[in-house]
């Protein structure tokens, strides 16, 4: 399986059409967060709750997305 992000000339105006959840699991969670935010995302807030432990980030055009 592929996932092809395109650029669009259109800014984000609005919420997110699609979310994105991506499962690095707890033992390499740290690290993705890390080379992610080398390649441009930012850490937006981290998730500490019973039943789920995640970070919200955001791509360089402020699109949401979540590493588990």
């Amino acid at each position: 399986m592929s996932v092809f992000f395109l650029c669009v000339p259109e800014p984000k105006t609005v919420k997110n059409r699609l979310h994105l959840d991506l499962h690095a699991g707890p033992d390499h969670r740290e690290a993705e967060v890390a080379r992610l935010r080398e390649l441009g995302a930012t850490v937006l807030r981290e998730i500490k709750e019973p039943g789920t432990e995640h970070v919200v980030m955001a791509d360089p055009e402020g699109n949401e997305f979540c590493v588990q």
